[in-house]
């Protein structure tokens, strides 16, 4: 990994704690996305259950961060192998679940919610449900994180949308890029922008099927949930519209004398949102895992709101508060912790008087590993 991605690791994190700007709080969108992923997860997990019956089922999910969400997905999994497990006369196995995301995660609000999890768990599934032995991987999924052969699922959510770093080209000191104006993708971003976000998705994206393909074992599972787009354009409003209302937020700070312009043209967001025909090159082209399934999940404009309707204004200091919680460590490196407050008063201004709406579009992969 270059000294790009290296630095990302340590700077980029969703905000921890359980504060009202925290991503624990400010994560229904996320939860909505995972629910609907339900259906195709299930199926993946009783595929895998035809022809696993291990006696312990190792399980990591990458990119856990914290809150709420983090348990979800295992929770369903582990529950799903268990009652297949019954169905066919054998005990429940034990589960080894690794949960991984970046160093500077909050980790410690994971764990605390662990006696909860294992309590409830055992309220639903009966007594004889696991046992359920959980560790945490700090680390990179674009790298090596668990031994060869070692995983038989995996799972991932929210999360392969963030690049490993912030396209090499936007930030070559010699002779960058320039997104005038803007923090990422536009209608008006050059096509040399665009195709080095591209470019920087298809490198990551094959590091992550490649590392992968090391640690899970032949006939293995992953399930993979990230925002993604309809449409082979990546410019259009649909994709980039929240990244505008950002993008003019911080412009609104530069005329105001907050920020300085250079430092706003030097800041890109290390994000890419693929097209369905992206992930399935990438795929093919690694060649170690076959692809399952692969769905599209569309949530309306105001996810944010956890499906309580709300008027605009409420709706954008929602969002306001769900884009700053996992944006913050990264405007905060860049920026200074200063201007964040105001920040994020204009983004919640910017939308709140804006008529446009776009829904927000995940997709859903489901891929097994090959036989070796």
């Amino acid at each position: 990994m270059d000294e790009g991605g290296k630095e990302m690791q340590q700077i980029l994190s969703m905000k921890g704690g359980v504060g009202e700007e925290s991503y624990a709080n400010n994560s229904k969108s996320q939860n909505a996305y995972l629910s609907k992923t339900v259906p195709v997860l299930m199926q993946a997990v009783l595929d895998f259950c035809d022809t696993n019956l291990a006696e312990c089922v190792t399980i990591a999910d990458l990119g856990c961060s914290s809150g709420p969400n983090s348990l979800f997905a295992i929770a369903e999994i582990t529950s799903i192998i268990h009652k297949r497990f019954s169905q066919l006369g054998r005990s429940s196995p034990e589960f080894c679940v690794f949960l991984n995301d970046l160093p500077g995660n909050d980790f410690n609000t994971v764990f605390k919610s662990l006696p909860v999890f294992h309590e409830k768990m055992r309220a639903e599934n009966g007594q004889d449900f696991g046992p359920c032995y959980f560790s945490g991987t700090p680390g990179s999924f674009y790298g090596r994180l668990f031994p060869s052969s070692s995983l038989h699922f995996v799972h991932s959510a929210s999360s392969l949308h963030w690049l490993s770093q912030v396209p090499p080209q936007l930030s070559d000191k010699t002779n960058p890029l320039i997104n005038k104006g803007k923090i990422y993708i536009s209608n008006t971003s050059p096509p040399d922008v665009i195709n080095a976000y591209k470019a920087q998705f298809q490198r990551d994206f094959s590091s992550f099927l490649e590392a992968r393909s090391k640690e899970v074992v032949p006939g293995g599972h992953m399930v993979l949930m990230f925002k993604g787009r309809r449409l082979a354009d990546p410019s259009p409003y649909e994709s980039c519209l929240l990244w505008d209302y950002l993008g003019q937020a911080f412009q609104d700070l530069v005329s105001k004398g907050i920020i300085e312009e250079q430092k706003l043209d030097t800041y890109n967001t290390p994000y890419y949102e693929p097209y369905t025909e992206d992930i399935k090159a990438e795929i093919e082209k690694e060649g170690s895992f076959a692809l399952d399934r692969l769905a599209t999940i569309v949530l309306p404009w105001d996810g944010c709101n956890g499906g309580v309707k709300c008027d605009r204004a409420t709706t954008a200091r929602n969002m306001g508060n769900a884009i700053r919680a996992v944006n913050e460590s990264m405007i905060r490196n860049h920026f200074g912790d200063e201007i964040m407050d105001c920040l994020f008063q204009s983004f919640t201004e910017i939308m709140a008087t804006d008529t446009r709406e776009a829904e927000h579009v995940s997709l859903v992969v489901s891929v097994i590993r090959k036989a070796i």
